[in-house]
């Protein structure tokens, strides 16, 4: 069994499946094509296996800081009267293959301890070896020095929209940031099957677009549904659309069920 790599080879395993070349698959090319896009795009929108947890690493630049320190504006005038609307540019651009922004690490000086610093006395002090202390009271000390952190400094609210390619970072970049410093970004990013032909082997994505091009080939076929063809045959569209419907919202939820990541946030 040839097993598939490329989207041409999965494209013949799945019109094998539906029969062919014993019978017409009466579907064409490029609705086989959108099929297999569409389906491609479902599997890495919703089966864990189609997306990956990562970090990404921006470094901030002058212009960067200008620009988000600059605002837009607009002028509207209707009935009369006229209104300007200003807006922020306090968005970077991330790439197109990320899905959904999970975290931005925490904007704050606290990795840059200084003998005053109160972990530091706590290290120095308490920790210089584990005998002098509990590890229990090193930790307790730490979650409420972090909760105080979060209370008195808080963190940085975050925005992210996946059609515009837009993650917004509302914060004061006149002084939170400086050119030159990095971001930290936990991601989920989409494979690309074309560096990742595994995924066009994946049982679920196969079986899914065997019943998308199947739900394709009823639609086409409806048109004709009751005309008689030689041998006495006669098509029968609506059956078959009616069964790959059924096929493709079962594994639709067998994908959302057991494979689909948990919900992540996207706007911090």
């Amino acid at each position: 069994m040839a097993i598939p790599n490329t989207k041409a080879t999965l494209k013949e395993y799945c019109l094998r499946s539906l029969g062919k070349p014993v019978i017409d698959i009466n579907v064409d090319d490029e609705q086989v094509d959108d099929r297999i896009d569409e389906a491609v795009q479902y599997f890495c929108q919703y089966h864990s296996d189609g997306v990956e947890r990562m970090y990404l690493k921006y470094q901030v630049t002058a212009a960067d800081v200008t620009r988000m320190t600059t605002d837009s504006s607009e002028t509207i005038t209707e009935n009369g009267v006229t209104t300007t609307w200003k807006q922020g540019s306090n968005f970077l651009i991330v790439p197109e293959t990320v899905i959904s922004v999970v975290n931005v690490f925490p904007l704050s000086d606290r990795a840059n301890l200084n003998i005053f610093d109160v972990k530091y006395q706590l290290r120095l002090n308490d920790l210089y070896d584990f005998s002098s202390t509990s590890i229990v009271h090193y930790e307790m000390t730490m979650k409420h020095l972090d909760f105080l952190d979060h209370i008195l400094v808080g963190e940085k609210p975050m925005r992210f929209n996946h059609l515009s390619n837009k993650l917004f970072l509302d914060m004061d970049w006149k002084t939170d940031i400086t050119a030159g410093e990095f971001l930290i970004f936990e991601v989920f990013r989409r494979l690309d099957p074309t560096q990742n032909v595994d995924m066009f082997d994946d049982l679920y994505l196969k079986r899914y677009t065997t019943a998308l091009i199947k739900r394709q080939w009823g639609q086409n076929l409806s048109k004709f549904n009751g005309t008689a063809m030689l041998g006495g045959v006669t098509l029968n569209g609506p059956e078959l659309f009616s069964t790959a419907i059924a096929e493709q919202q079962k594994l639709e939820e067998e994908i959302r069920l057991n494979y689909e990541e948990p919900a992540h946030m996207q706007q911090g």
